[in-house]
């Protein structure tokens, strides 16, 4: 099939992209409109937890889309309450609002945050995050990030985030003031190159909001729905957050996000929050199939065996072509490469039928589906030896 049949011209420009069209997907794999094959280790940005077209979700929302898509979220339907409760039993948390989107989920949090403020704290809203960060792409969530790409788009910008350092605690006291109500985090920062938090900060965090009478917000967009080995991350810390967002993984493909929160967070009053497709049916029965197939301790022990696999042989290729640190957890991963060549690296493994993602110059991103296979991982760790040889031995 012809690329120019699907008049790419008519999608606004909004990223470089190859010159290839998808149109089949099945696990690890995606096929191009010329019938090739590419090795999938981005998988929509850690979005599709099962692989491509995974039957357990393909099958959910067949079954739903004969039943009900949506009644209107004016209405209950019984596919959302189902999921909904499922979220709060392996959270621990109390309540869900279900959204289209990370970054939507994200918004949604800032404003929990903010009318909790004007409840309980006096009006206040500022809420600290963290250099690096990154919540999305609305007005808010952008101000609310700290990627420096994103300062001189969109002025003026939401007010009321100002910057702490990640694994700095007197940075994050220095923030505090009378109009603070909330620190928000990502646990892994993704697109930052995968920089994690350390475990003792994300609890010196929860003693410090707790004693300051302060909500805390984990976004755990990425690091959610099994990626880390656990169900969520911060069951590796021991703690809770008063507020949790979630995307990417929960609809494994579709479109699904949500926001939890404690019963003393969800403070949303009748007409505070809402949206025409939110915790449609359709959606949230893809997200119950995902849950059902990631939440049993036997599935999170195997990503966390691949992670542990993938993280060695990460490191090996590292030390073999004297590269820098494997950083991540589970299969969220980065390779550093000390040097900006990140982008040309990603440009040979297409030509080469993989698929990576540099976050930075100077880093690969590995995020493949949870049900990659071992072999799978030993034939990218090969390709990408192919690709840094070649790159060495090149002018």
């Amino acid at each position: 099939m012809n690329i120019h049949a699907y008049a790419t011209r008519a999608l606004m420009e909004v990223t470089s992209r190859p010159p290839a069209v998808f149109v089949k997907g099945e696990g690890s794999w995606l096929w191009d409109h010329d019938g090739r094959r590419y090795l999938d280790f981005v998988q929509g940005w850690a979005v599709n937890c099962l692989g491509h077209s995974p039957p357990a979700v393909a099958d959910a929302i067949s079954r739903q889309a004969r039943e009900l898509i949506t009644p209107s979220p004016a209405y209950y339907n019984g596919t959302s309450i189902e999921l909904a409760v499922r979220l709060t039993e392996l959270s621990g948390l109390d309540q869900v609002f279900f959204t289209n989107s990370g970054a939507e989920a994200n918004e949604g949090a800032i404003k929990l945050a903010r009318k909790y403020g004007a409840l309980h704290r006096d009006g206040a809203y500022e809420i600290i995050t963290f250099a690096e960060s990154f919540h999305g792409r609305t007005l808010a969530t952008m101000s609310a990030s700290g990627k420096k790409a994103f300062e001189p788009l969109f002025e003026p910008k939401v007010p009321g985030f100002p910057k702490a350092r990640l694994n700095d605690m007197a940075s994050v006291r220095r923030c505090v003031g009378p109009r603070t109500v909330a620190v928000m985090l990502e646990p892994i920062q993704g697109e930052a190159g995968v920089l994690p938090a350390t475990d003792q900060f994300l609890r010196d965090l929860r003693s410090f909001t707790d004693e300051h009478g302060l909500l805390l917000i984990l976004d755990e967009i990425q690091t959610g729905i099994g990626r880390t080995g656990k169900m969520f991350h911060f069951h590796h810390v021991g703690i809770r957050p008063d507020i949790l967002t979630l995307g990417k993984g929960l609809g494994g493909g579709a479109p699904l996000a949500a926001v939890l929160a404690t019963t003393a967070a969800s403070c949303f009053a009748h007409g505070d929050q809402g949206g025409t497709f939110n915790g449609n049916a359709l959606m949230c029965a893809a997200g119950l199939a995902v849950v059902g197939e990631v939440s049993p301790q036997g599935f999170l022990d195997g990503v966390t065996r691949k992670g542990e696999l993938l993280a060695a042989a990460l490191a090996e290729l590292g030390n073999r072509h004297r590269l820098g640190e494997v950083r991540g957890r589970g299969l969220l991963l980065a390779l550093a490469l000390d040097k900006p060549v990140a982008p040309g690296i990603v440009a040979k493994a297409f030509e080469a039928g993989l698929l990576l993602n540099a976050p930075r110059p100077d880093a690969l991103r590995f995020m493949p589906s949870l049900t990659v296979s071992e072999g799978e991982i030993t034939q990218m760790i090969g390709i990408v030896d192919e690709v840094l040889s070649a790159i060495n031995a090149g002018p």
